[in-house]
This record gives structure tokens, C-alpha cells and sequence, in this order.
């Protein structure tokens, strides 16, 4: 799938604005990179523990939508995320998110956030609730 056509979907809303740069979308791994802004850093600057979770989330969502049968939809309904290290301002940090399930009614995504060295700075295991839409 296109990365620049899920970006031009997501115009306007939180990733957006997070500046969440999508560059590899596909069924099996979704990787993105953010940049550690001041906007999205701790009083000690370096990225704050919700931006990492906004930016893990928001890579769980695309992989699920990517994989969802026509005539569904998604929302998360589960997070958790253990952090291992800090990414300081002026950095950029790496998220890849892999499935670990893609059922009928829900899928399981996990995603590693890692600094610019390869370290690892979180670890995300999300659920996605596969809802059919209203007909």
C-alpha cells in the first residue's frame, strides 16, 4: 500500500499533527519514523510517554485497516506499552509494528519503537476490535 495515500487519509487529525511519516505499509509491517519535537517532549525534553503510545497506536490502526475484510472497521480496545529508554529532542525514533494475530474479530499488533542506534525504547502490544459497519 502507499504510504503518501494513507497520509493524505490522515490529514488533519493526530498523526498528522504528531508528524508521524509512514514509509513502509504492508500487510505484514508497518514502519514509521517521528521526529522528537518540542511539542511532543517532557519538561526534561525527551519524548513523552503518550507520544509514544499516539505513535505506536496509530501504526497498530494502520496495519489492522490494511487488513480488514470489506465492510469493517476498527477501533483499539487494548494498549500496553513497557518503556525501556528516553529519545531526546532534536532525535528521531523508529516504530515498526508487526501482527501477532489477525482474527476474524480482532488482531493483535506489536510494536517496537527504537532510537536512532537501534535501541530499544518501547514496546507496544495493542488489540484491534474488527467491527462490521451498520448496515
Amino acid at each position: 500500500m502507499d504510504p503518501a495515500a494513507i497520509h493524505e487519509r490522515m490529514k488533519g487529525t493526530l498523526p498528522d499533527h504528531l508528524g508521524i511519516r509512514l514509509t513502509e505499509v504492508s500487510p505484514e509491517r508497518v514502519v514509521a519514523t517521528l521526529e522528537v519535537r518540542p511539542e511532543l517532549c517532557t519538561l526534561g525534553k525527551t519524548l513523552h510517554g503518550g507520544s509514544i503510545m499516539a505513535f505506536a497506536d496509530t501504526l497498530g490502526a494502520v496495519g489492522t485497516v490494511i487488513n480488514l475484510p470489506a465492510g469493517h472497521r476498527t477501533t483499539t480496545i487494548e494498549s500496553k506499552t513497557n518503556f525501556f529508554g528516553a529519545a531526546p529532542l532534536g532525535s528521531t525514533v523508529t516504530g515498526e509494528s508487526t501482527p501477532l494475530h489477525r482474527g476474524r474479530t480482532t488482531m493483535v499488533w506489536q510494536t517496537r519503537i527504537a532510537a536512532e542506534s537501534g535501541k530499544l525504547l518501547a514496546l507496544v502490544t495493542q488489540t484491534q476490535m474488527v467491527i462490521p459497519l451498520a448496515k
